[in-house]
């Protein structure tokens, strides 16, 4: 069986790779890129005018800047930047790079923190924050300080945005991993363009609606399609099953599993069995949200709740609060008496006398015990 080519666009985004052709939709129309980044100045390039292809998706960037950068040790940096017009824009940029340069045996894998998400590989450092994404291309390899450097400071002068990935990938199975080689595609149309094949895509109709999750687990990948309602899901849902039955007739290649979780269609594909394929549906994550497009008919019910949770919580702080008090003042008081105590012993196992009253202090009334401070005996009167 063929396998379903997650990313056909290995060919097309071997541009991304390298210098790109001047062959845009778009060309700059801000300088988004600053004089100077750390130790590197701005120089005129050769190509001002050659941007990163949108491709096969057809990325629609607002903005571009492409500016030629060179430091005092001699190394030169390219450095792109698109602004988008959705933060989804750029991250699903950035994971089509990343599969790109992964395709042609390069390793990149998203981590948080190069950014909001990015990836550090041999030839570049890609990144994606709020609705930008930036590329940076050392002439030579760089320093890891240099490198951070850099980062820290093109990231500074971004807005943040919303400052996270996409919730769509937080749901896969094992998503901290997962997210590392996650394609993530927004506002897909035609999901037949991404696999090349027609298959069960063929019964999708997500009419620009729809965002997608496609991620690796060993043999076996599972894609997520996120419908914006729960009518698009629905009909897309009855489709799938059914063109899913045909292609079983058929003897045609469908997946292994699929399943609706909520808003989402979960299908695995190359799994080793029925079972394994169920059970990475099973780790999807569906989290409904709700918003209510007038007044929220449940605020008071919501305001009642939260005064009750205050309300108990500081009640519960302030039993806490006593008990440790308590707990310590019992504590002191008792270190404190038992220090007393033993000095007080103390003191008396270092007087040596001779006393009917167990060694506490008497009157000398048969004067059998000698004064031994004269300064202390009243003198005889005459």
């Amino acid at each position: 069986m063929r396998l379903i080519k997650v990313v056909i666009t290995a060919g097309l985004l071997l541009a991304f790779a390298g210098s790109v052709s001047g062959d845009t939709t778009k060309s700059a129309s801000s300088r988004l890129l600053p004089a100077r980044i750390g130790a590197f100045r701005r120089v005129s390039s050769k190509d001002d005018s050659a941007f990163i292809k949108p491709g096969l998706f057809e990325a629609s960037y607002e903005t571009a800047d492409k500016a030629e950068f060179i430091g005092n040790n001699g190394i030169r940096l390219v450095v792109q930047i698109l602004r988008f017009r959705q933060e989804a824009d750029a991250y699903e940029f950035l994971s089509l790079m990343a599969s790109g340069l992964r395709e042609n045996g390069i390793t990149a894998e998203i981590q948080p923190g190069v950014g909001t998400a990015g990836f550090i590989s041999d030839p570049e450092i890609s990144f994606f924050k709020g609705n930008n994404f930036v590329r940076i291309r050392p002439s030579k390899p760089i320093d890891a300080a240099t490198r951070d450097g850099l980062i820290s400071e093109l990231s500074g002068k971004l807005d943040k945005g919303e400052a996270d990935i996409p919730a769509l990938i937080k749901h896969l199975p094992n998503a901290e991993e997962a997210q590392k080689t996650a394609i993530y595609l927004h506002n897909i149309s035609d999901l037949r363009q991404v696999n090349g094949e027609a298959g069960v895509f063929s019964a999708i109709d997500a009419g620009g609606n729809a965002d997608a999750v496609i991620a690796r687990y060993g043999p076996s990948m599972i894609w997520i399609i996120e419908f914006n309602t729960p009518q698009l899901a629905t009909d897309n849902d009855k489709r799938i099953v059914a063109r899913i039955q045909e292609l079983w007739k058929r003897g045609e290649p469908a997946p292994t599993a699929y399943r609706r979780v909520g808003n989402y269609s979960v299908l695995v594909f190359h799994a080793p069995d029925a079972q394994t394929a169920n059970q990475l549906i099973d780790q999807v994550k569906y989290e409904q949200v709700v918003q209510w497009l007038g007044d929220n008919p449940n605020i008071l019910k919501e305001a009642e709740k939260r005064y009750i949770n205050t309300t108990l919580g500081v009640l519960v702080a302030v039993l806490k609060a006593s008990g440790y008090a308590i707990v310590l003042c019992f504590g002191v008081g008792g270190l404190i008496g038992g220090l007393l105590f033993s000095y007080r012993r103390a003191q008396q196992r270092d007087v040596t006398a001779f006393s009917d009253a167990g060694g506490m202090l008497r009157l000398n009334l048969d004067e059998m015990t000698a004064e031994t401070n004269p300064t202390r005996l009243l003198r005889e009167r005459n």
